[in-house]
């Protein structure tokens, strides 16, 4: 780390628009992108109702607005066959997959201080 006062270290953080890490994790740090790279990563190119049937509790339109950004930010792919009735794919990108494996750190972080966490909220 920095020898830097900690208000200057904190200066990068404070312009908005430019700021690297509030832009890049605003992408996939929502409530349901995660979870939906996840789906995407376990079981490879997954149609849209497979998706909701491993997020269960995750309502149709906000799936679709999840998919949307997460093509937007060039994460996942969506391809579209050509037939009747047409079928969808949703797939992990190269930038989608690189950032797996620091997910699957989080997800590990998350499973071994699960307790730790709930009985954190719960003592409040």
């Amino acid at each position: 780390m920095s020898n830097l006062p900690i208000k200057e270290k904190l200066k990068k953080f404070t312009c908005i628009d430019e700021c690297p890490v509030r832009n890049v994790l605003a992408r996939f740090s929502g409530k349901w992108s995660m979870l939906v790279l996840c789906v995407l990563a376990e079981n490879g190119a997954t149609r849209f109702n497979v998706i909701a049937k491993a997020v269960p509790d995750i309502s149709p339109k906000v799936l679709t607005e999840t998919l949307k950004a997460l093509e937007a930010s060039g994460l996942i792919s969506r391809k579209l066959y050509a037939e009747i009735p047409p079928r969808v794919e949703y797939s992990l990108t190269q930038l989608g997959l690189s950032l797996m494996p620091l997910l699957g750190s989080l997800i590990t972080w998350s499973l071994d201080h699960f307790d730790e966490i709930v009985r954190g909220t719960q003592e409040k």
